[in-house]
C-alpha cells in the first residue's frame, strides 16, 4: 500500500522524531510510506493534486489535527472528482491543548475527525480532552503512548559539551547541570524557570541551567539569547545530535521540562529511560507521565521549581526511587514493539 505522510517536520522537533518512528514502523510491514512537510502545502487542493500523481497513493496519515489533518479534506481539482483517500490522523498535542480555543480551527478539526478512519491519542487524557472538544466518535480514538528507544553517543566528552555552551571554571565536574531540552517556542516557555534559577545559582553557585534544542522560531530565539546572557547560571547550548543530547542528559542532574502545553514529552520519556531524574511542569500532557515523587518531580511555578531540585541534590533515596520508577515505566508503558503493532493494524484499516 502506498501511504503519504504528512507531519511538520521542522528539524529535529518532537513531532518530526514521531514521524519518523511511524514510517518506520509502517514500512517494516510491507507498506511504502512517502513522509512530507505539511508547511510545504498551502492548501487540501495540493495535496489532492499530489494524491492523484501515478500511481496514486492509496492512503494518508497526518500528525496533528489542524496543521497536517485539514490537508486532508480533499478538494479535487477537477470538480467531479473525488480524490480524498481513506485517512488517519495522531494528535499532536497543541491541536488539542490549544487550537481547539479558536473556534475558526476547531470546526476545521472536527471534519477532520469525522472522515478519518482512525484517531490516535498518546494518553488517556489527551483522548478524554478530544472528546470533550470536538464531536468525535469515542470509539474511533486509539490511545497509543509514544515508543521510545535511546542511544548515547560513544566517546562523548562532558567537559568540551560545558565549554562549548559556555560554562567556565576549574570545577565543571562538581556543577550539577539541569538541562532544558526543547525547541525555541513560546509554547515551550524556556524562559519561565530563568530569574528563580538565577537567584538559585547566586546562593549556589554550583547549579547551571543548559537550554539546549533547534531555533524554531527565530525571534523567540533571538529573545532567549538575549535574557540567557545576562541570567547568571544558565547557558544556551548550541543543538546537538539525538545520541549526543541522550550522553548530555545521562551527565546531567536532571532534565527540565518547562513547557506551557504537552502533548507527551519525547525528552521526558528519553530521560527516564537513560535513568536521569524528571523535574517537569505541573501540566496535563506531563502529569500524565510524571508522577510526583514517583516517576519523577513536578512544579507549579518557578519557586516550587528550585524547592523540589534542592531536594533532589540532597535526598539520595527520593533520586534513587524516581530514577527507577521512571525506567520501569518506559519499559513497561513505552515499548517499540507494542507501538509498531499498533500502527501497522490501524495502517490495515485504511485498505
Amino acid at each position: 500500500m502506498k501511504l503519504l505522510f504528512l507531519a511538520c517536520l521542522s528539524p529535529k522537533t518532537g513531532n518530526c522524531t514521531t514521524a519518523e518512528r511511524i514510517r518506520a514502523h509502517i514500512e517494516s510491514a510491507g507498506h511504502t510510506c512517502e513522509l512530507r512537510d505539511a508547511a510545504d502545502f498551502k492548501s487540501s487542493a495540493e495535496v489532492a493534486s499530489l494524491i492523484e500523481q501515478k500511481p496514486p497513493f492509496e492512503g494518508a496519515i497526518a500528525i496533528h489535527l489542524f496543521k497536517g489533518g485539514r490537508l486532508l479534506l480533499g478538494e479535487a481539482t477537477v470538480p467531479s472528482e473525488n480524490t480524498q483517500v481513506p485517512f488517519g490522523v495522531v494528535f499532536g498535542g497543541t491541536d488539542i491543548n490549544e487550537d481547539v480555543k479558536v473556534e475558526q480551527k476547531r470546526a476545521v478539526m472536527e471534519q477532520v475527525l469525522l472522515k478519518a478512519r482512525f484517531a490516535v491519542a498518546f494518553t488517556d487524557k489527551l483522548k478524554a480532552e478530544a472528546e470533550v472538544f470536538l464531536l468525535s466518535q469515542s470509539s474511533k480514538i486509539y490511545v497509543q503512548p509514544q515508543g521510545i528507544k535511546t542511544e548515547a553517543a560513544q566517546g562523548f566528552c562532558w567537559s568540551e559539551f560545558l565549554r562549548r555552551s559556555g560554562v567556565s571554571g576549574e570545577d565543571v565536574e562538581d556543577l550539577h547541570v539541569f538541562l532544558l531540552v526543547c525547541g525555541l517556542r513560546r509554547v515551550k516557555d524556556p524562559l519561565y524557570l530563568l530569574e528563580a534559577f538565577s537567584e538559585w545559582h547566586t546562593e549556589n553557585p554550583l547549579v547551571v541551567l543548559i537550554i539546549i534544542g533547534p531555533k524554531i522560531d527565530p525571534v523567540f530565539t533571538e529573545e532567549v539569547e538575549a535574557i540567557s546572557k545576562r541570567s547568571a547560571g544558565v547557558y544556551l547550548a548550541q543543538e546537538r545530535s539525538q545520541e549526543e543530547l541522550h550522553a548530555a542528559m545521562r551527565r546531567s542532574a536532571a532534565l527540565v521540562n518547562s513547557s506551557v502545553s504537552e502533548g507527551m514529552s519525547a525528552a521526558i520519556l528519553e530521560a527516564m529511560d537513560l535513568e536521569v531524574p524528571v523535574v517537569a511542569r505541573d501540566i496535563p500532557g506531563n502529569t500524565a507521565v510524571v508522577q510526583h515523587e514517583v516517576t519523577g518531580l513536578l512544579y507549579s511555578s518557578p519557586q516550587e521549581f528550585v524547592r523540589v531540585s534542592q531536594r533532589l541534590l540532597v535526598d539520595g533515596e527520593l533520586r534513587e526511587r524516581v530514577v527507577a520508577n521512571g525506567k520501569r515505566y518506559v519499559e513497561k508503558h513505552h515499548s517499540l514493539d507494542h507501538e509498531r503493532e499498533a500502527y501497522q493494524r490501524l495502517v490495515d484499516t485504511l485498505h
